[in-house]
């Protein structure tokens, strides 16, 4: 998951708030093909994830460009 953390969080870490690294670090705990899931959109993201961080995360990807293939 560095490739869709890894960016970022080199571009977003120093704005966010001690609870949105809490949950950085909660995601990267995630398995990688779970997460990528999730991103892609082919499984729901439960609950305890669909927070802001996760949304941010979302749409800094989609603003990169980022393609992903299932």
């Amino acid at each position: 998951m560095d490739l869709l953390l890894g960016p970022f969080a080199d571009a977003r870490i120093a704005d966010l708030s001690p609870p949105e690294l809490d949950m950085l670090d909660e995601l990267m705990s995630v398995s990688d093909p779970e997460l990528y899931s999730w991103l892609i959109g082919t499984a729901p993201v439960p609950r305890q994830y669909d927070r802001s961080l996760f949304r941010q995360l979302t749409a800094f990807h989609r603003r990169s460009g980022a393609r992903y293939s299932s």
